[in-house]
């Protein structure tokens, strides 16, 4: 890379070079490469080493990876080192299995997991119910933790797990408390004598119900509970809104920080449903606290003020409302943009660059912060604004930038969409990667009655229905448009319905495939209901279905 292209390879190299041996299986020899490299490992660098030992579907990918960050969590880096070491000098060039991997683990620090192993053998998310109290006289304060997991097929009574809660204290004035002793058990564990001060602890919560008592507690702290993601579990606390609004604004943990605002923008958004012209003043405060903070990582702030999306939203609730859903989100969206519009055009200004196009952490960060921001001011009716986002999109280089003013400007419908659509295509018909996203760009707008325009570019010249990722580009991509799709007319599953008949006889994977956005039918109201079972049984009824769609179709209605 150095010699041929007079490039220095940085760690977003080695970490793509560690990810692909893991993912072709040579987890050795990805383990050898990074103890040899030039340069110390970083997050990128450990990240693609933990993946490595997940397996290959994407829910054990995502799974290994959890539970091998849950000993890094307990152990230190220090600690899963030595693991990582004694594991490689057993097992090298082995089959093995996750009991090596914890044994190693355990006999490298001489650690007591006890119960860990239920992390492999019991299925299902633990939930996590957390209840605090604070004892002025004592100065102490108190966390009642109490676990169960949910039965399962084949496992209706479950053991406890080993759930390590990473744990930080906040005072009044936003700053983590120092941790001194906790006692739990019977015992008391001593954290730290002030030298230095230690702000974080991880809590082993292996029991049904367990109490920790954290002594030298000057006041009511409010408690980051859960730091950056120790466990993967599902928790419900005792934390009120105004503790949230506290953590969204202050706690230093980023994960913590980012869920409060999810947590928050969740239960705006669903009591924004019933009534979606009501409006939160502390909610815009706590965003426009992260947007102005200079210390936060860009791409954390991008994502902690990106809200939930509608699916998260109609998975919440009883019946799915995909239009009331739509309209609050949309309300938040613009109000944010509203009352922050100066906050926004000001990240916008900051993080454009000139320069070359670079693959790294700073530049991938100030990407996603200005893209984001111009994505809230796209939402406003402001032709000032239109032409800013016509402006990024004329001066970008490189197609990340164009793309998201791209995407900005799609937002409203008109004159300057279509130009900028087509002048999109006019630039990129060649690469047939950044034609898919055009499609599917188009085919998940939320402007009403889209239905039509995906009618059209079925047969656009770049469209084949025999080539699997248009079709995925195009037809998936309506169904990923709650709007459009769920449209209470029927218009939506009528297309899809027409369309997998068509497809069946040339693709039928795909056509199954795409047959599967009726599987959740029953989640809507049922006026919807009784417009996707039409189709559905429409489908059923078609004249030499292949089994591939039969299958899909006929599961759904009977679901």
């Amino acid at each position: 890379m150095s010699k041929f292209y007079n490039i220095k390879p940085k760690s977003e190299h080695y970490g793509c070079m560690v990810d692909l041996l893991g993912r072709a299986g040579l987890i050795t020899e990805a383990y050898d490469y990074v103890k040899n490299m030039p340069i110390e490992p970083d997050k990128f660098i450990c990240g693609s080493l933990l993946g490595a030992f997940s397996g290959m579907t994407l829910y054990a990918y995502a799974f290994g990876a959890e539970v091998v960050r849950m000993y890094k969590t307990l152990l230190g880096s220090s600690g899963f080192g030595k693991g990582m070491d004694l594991y490689f000098k057993r097992h090298d060039g082995q089959a093995v299995t996750c009991e090596d991997f914890f044994a190693a683990m355990r006999d490298a620090n001489g650690a007591d997991f006890s119960n860990f192993l239920q992390w492999y053998s019991q299925a299902g998310t633990p939930h996590l119910k957390v209840v605090s109290s604070y004892n002025a006289q004592a100065k102490t304060y108190s966390l009642k933790f109490t676990q169960e997991v949910p039965p399962t097929p084949g496992q209706p009574v479950k053991e406890p797990m080993f759930i390590p809660v990473a744990l930080g204290l906040l005072g009044s004035n936003g700053k983590d408390m120092p941790l001194t002793s906790v006692y739990y058990d019977g015992k008391l564990e001593t954290i730290t004598s002030y030298d230095p001060p230690v702000h974080t602890t991880v809590l082993r919560v292996t029991k049904k119900e367990q109490e920790f008592v954290f002594n030298d507690v000057p006041e009511r702290p409010v408690p980051s509970i859960l730091r950056g993601y120790s466990a993967p579990v599902r928790m419900d606390s005792d934390l009120t809104d105004a503790d949230l609004y506290f953590l969204l604004a202050n706690d230093s943990d980023e994960f913590n920080r980012w869920e409060a605002g999810q947590v928050l923008a969740r239960k705006l958004m669903l009591s924004l449903v019933l009534d979606f012209q009501q409006n939160n003043p502390q909610f815009v405060q706590g965003i426009k606290s992260i947007l102005g903070d200079s210390v936060l990582d860009k791409e954390f702030i991008a994502k902690a003020i990106t809200l939930p999306g509608m699916g998260e939203i109609m998975d919440m609730m009883e019946v799915a409302d995909p239009d009331a859903v739509h309209a609050v989100r949309t309300f938040i969206r613009k109000q944010l943009a509203s009352e922050l519009k100066q906050e926004l055009l000001n990240t916008v200004k900051n993080n454009r660059s000139s320069e070359q196009y670079e693959f790294d952490h700073p530049n991938m960060a100030r990407r996603a912060l200005k893209n984001t921001a111009l994505a809230y001011l796209g939402s406003l009716e402001d032709v000032e604004l239109t032409e800013l986002a016509l402006h990024e999109y004329r001066t970008a280089t490189n197609l990340t930038e164009q793309f998201a003013a791209l995407v900005a400007l799609d937002q409203k419908p008109g004159k300057t969409r279509d130009e900028v659509l087509a002048d999109f295509y006019n630039k990129w018909q060649h690469d047939f990667l950044v034609v898919n996203k055009w499609f599917a760009l188009q085919a998940m707008s939320d402007v009403p009655g889209n239905v039509e325009n995906v009618r059209k570019l079925l047969n656009h010249p770049a469209f084949d229905m025999r080539n699997p990722n248009k079709v995925y580009s195009l037809i998936g991509g309506f169904c990923g448009s709650p709007v459009n799709f769920h449209a209470k007319d029927g218009s939506g599953y009528k297309f899809l319905g027409e369309e997998v008949v068509q497809l069946d006889k040339i693709n039928p994977q795909v056509a199954s495939r795409m047959a599967s956005a009726f599987s959740r039918w029953k989640r809507y109201d049922e006026a919807r209901q009784s417009l996707a079972k039409a189709q559905l049984e429409m489908i059923l009824a078609a004249n030499g279905l292949s089994e591939n769609v039969y299958e899909i179709a006929s599961k759904s209605l009977a679901a």
